[in-house]
């Protein structure tokens, strides 16, 4: 059964339009781009989140993980509980949790409180993003109105980071880095609000929630990044270190064993024995710990040794969204006469080539001659292989298939981002160990008492001491960084294989199966869209926008 037959409870109850339907998508796409937006808006607050708060560098990257881990953990689980208990009842429950979180982060007196609200912001976020996705094939008819709703939905959803980028630095610049939270706030009521009046309800469909396998994967997950972080701090002898490790491996392995028994497992297995979505999924997972970690440790380097401010380091990362914006367009229009692979491999390696020339990075570096040009090539690199991704993700599946195909990659992207993140924070606190041995005695044999005695009881070594060491931790992490993006070229290099039907597909020869505007295809490398994003409204199942398309079987 689908939305479009007569017996269908949306046929009885049609979805609005005009003036309506357009407040409907208003508020929709403002959830997304709350969400979305989040996930880079905090980047620019760090280096005022570590003063006021007393993280470590290292334990610094758990206000980005303590986010990304539960949000990609948990998004297929949150469009599940859509289909099953309603995507309004459900969307309305996840922003206003999303917004009770916001306003405790921005709440925060001490780290832990600012970890836990991050963290209940991402079960937030995973359950609102999904279900707005969802929301779309309830509140508008198929065909090109529905198409025309997802085109917005995915440009809010691409532009989400250049203006968290902005919005960033205005809020920390202007006015403190807690308006970076509490600035959800208003609009998460006022789309509560608006969803009440303007946006119905959507059948419920039965099925049950793997509860345990959402679960072990996102505790799994948080127990081998802290594993990583707390090596990075203690070492890997530690012990803390080695129960991190080994409590991940049996949730991992107990997460694998429940998914391939449960009738309805949150993450089907068997879309990984296709090589090609295993491959485009491996080359996500890389490319993702690449980006989080570019973004992370430039956004210390540029405010700590650059003494760039809030809104001109917002604005130092503009150019990278722009470029990937261009290169994503490039690979669209390209993509029908030369195919997928030739994309992925050729973005796989400038991202590599821009993460090595950022390797060059020191003290004495500057923006425009030593940052500018990398980035720039790093963000191409990123265009070119968003398009690719997404479609070799959901090239070869069945219509009702294509949810879950593009859901598992969008997952794959927070948590490859959130591993790759506490990896690269494991060679940093190595490296920049490593570095302040050497300039501990240079600073005693050169500070005066008072700083002596402020080293003393801080830990901390003042510039340009302090500098050096953070410049030779983040350059080591550069250098992890790009190999994570070498590993991605040698996959796409490898392991895809592009066959002539999926070619004839993008020549229009056959459709691609949620290759329509129902799957989102980022422009940013953030998204939040989940399994859900191309359910058919008439049967809960992943589809491909409403199932106007046939794939191949």
């Amino acid at each position: 059964m689908t939305g479009s037959h007569a017996t269908s409870p949306h046929a009885a109850r049609p979805p609005k339009t005009g003036h309506g339907s357009g407040i409907a998508l208003l508020v929709i796409c403002s959830c997304q781009l709350m969400v979305v937006l989040d996930i880079t808006i905090v980047n620019i607050a760090l280096p005022h989140i570590q003063t006021a708060l007393g993280f470590s560098t290292e334990n610094l990257s758990w206000v980005v993980n303590a986010y990304t881990l539960t949000f990609g953990g948990l998004l297929l689980l949150g469009g599940r509980l859509g289909d099953i208990l309603g995507r309004r009842r459900v969307f309305m429950f996840g922003v206003s949790l999303f917004v009770l979180a916001s306003l405790l982060g921005g709440l925060s007196q001490e780290s832990w409180q600012l970890l836990a609200a991050r963290s209940l912001q991402g079960v937030g976020g995973a359950i609102a993003s999904p279900t707005a996705l969802s929301l779309i094939t309830t509140t508008f008819r198929e065909g090109p109105e529905r198409n025309r709703a997802f085109g917005v939905f995915a440009a809010v959803s691409a532009g989400g980071s250049a203006i968290g980028l902005l919005a960033g630095g205005v809020l920390v610049e202007w006015l403190d880095w807690r308006w970076i939270f509490f600035v959800n706030v208003p609009i998460g009521i006022l789309i509560v609000l608006a969803t009440r009046r303007y946006i119905q309800e959507s059948e419920r469909h039965p099925g049950h929630f793997d509860l345990l396998g959402a679960l072990t994967a996102t505790v799994g997950m948080v127990a081998l990044v802290y594993g990583f972080i707390r090596a990075s701090e203690e070492g890997w002898s530690d012990t803390l270190t080695l129960v991190a490790f080994a409590a991940a491996v049996v949730l991992l392995v107990s997460f694998v064993v429940i998914e391939s028994r449960s009738r309805q497992p949150i993450t089907p297995l068997w879309m990984f024995r296709d090589r090609n979505r295993a491959g485009t999924y491996g080359m996500m997972l890389s490319l993702a710990a690449a980006m989080f970690g570019m973004f992370f440790f430039l956004t210390l380097f540029v405010q700590n040794i650059l003494g760039f401010s809030p809104l001109r380091t917002g604005l130092a990362f503009l150019p990278v969204s722009v470029v990937v914006a261009i290169g994503a367009g490039f690979t669209s229009r390209l993509l029908p006469k030369l195919g997928p692979k030739p994309f992925m491999v050729t973005g796989a390696v400038l991202a590599a080539a821009g993460l090595a020339w950022l390797t060059q990075t020191d003290v004495h570096s500057t923006y425009v001659g030593s940052l500018l040009g990398p980035v720039l090539v790093f963000g191409l690199g990123m265009g070119l292989q968003f398009v690719s991704l997404t479609l070799m993700a959901v090239s070869g599946v069945q219509p009702k298939e294509a949810g879950a195909a593009s859901g598992i990659l969008n997952t794959t992207q927070q948590v490859g981002g959130s591993l790759g993140l506490s990896i690269l924070v494991t060679v940093f606190g190595t490296a920049s160990r490593n570095e302040a041995h050497d300039q501990v005695p240079k600073f005693l044999a050169q500070a005066n008492p008072a700083e002596i005695a402020q080293f003393r009881r801080t830990g901390q070594l003042p510039p340009p001491w302090g500098e050096q060491v953070l410049a030779a931790g983040v350059s080591r992490a550069f250098v992890a960084a790009a190999l994570f993006a070498l590993a991605a070229a040698l996959i796409a290099l490898l392991v895809i294989q592009v066959r002539p039907s999926d070619l004839a597909r993008l020549r229009g020869g056959a459709a691609v199966p949620g290759a329509d505007t129902s799957v989102e295809i980022p422009a940013s490398g953030t998204t939040g869209t989940s399994g859900t994003a191309g359910d058919d409204p008439g049967t809960g199942q992943p589809g491909s926008g409403g199932g106007e398309r046939d794939g191949p079987g």
